[in-house]
């Protein structure tokens, strides 16, 4: 794992509370004022920020949300597999990467409001991957699941939210 090691030191990487690494590389200078948002966003908003993120197959991010819709990158490493439930309980999952033959994409966007996790697809691997958000990312608009909630929730699906929850 010695490249992960490389990436944390090179991009200035810190861990994340949902599971990985990440450092913001981008936070736009314009700000949408508080009145104009929707969906509970409280507080005025940049209009978009950007991510590096890293998990390494020994982890996984786990079930969270957020108000805004996420657009995810693909970099470098093993395809990632970001996992989805929405609103109705209906559970989705896109492999992130580049193997568009075999159904990868190399851009994503996971909608606001939707239940997400996501793990590395092979083991013993590493995905490096970016993240922009718009309106832009606030750890105030940031809900890690609770397991016994997400499964009182969701029962259909207790077996990923078993496996990526903390």
């Amino acid at each position: 794992m010695k490249r992960t090691e490389q990436l944390i030191d090179l991009l200035n990487l810190q861990k994340h509370p949902e599971g990985g690494y990440f450092k913001e590389t981008y936070r736009s200078e314009g700000v949408i004022p508080s009145e104009v948002l929707k969906d509970g966003i409280n507080g005025e908003r940049n209009y978009c920020t950007g991510i590096y993120f890293l998990l390494t197959s020994d982890n996984f991010s786990a079930f969270h949300r957020i108000k805004q819709d996420e657009m995810w990158h693909f970099y470098e490493g093993s395809p990632l597999v970001v996992h989805m439930i929405d609103n109705e309980g209906n559970y989705s999952f896109q492999k992130i990467g580049l193997d568009f033959e075999g159904g990868q994409v190399p851009q994503f966007v996971v909608p606001k409001g939707v239940w997400f996790a996501s793990e590395v697809h092979e083991s013993d691997s590493y995905s490096l991957v970016g993240c922009t958000v718009s309106p832009g990312f606030d750890f105030k608009d940031f809900e890690l699941a609770k397991k016994d909630s997400l499964l009182a929730e969701f029962p259909s699906h207790s077996e990923i939210i078993d496996r990526l929850t903390r």
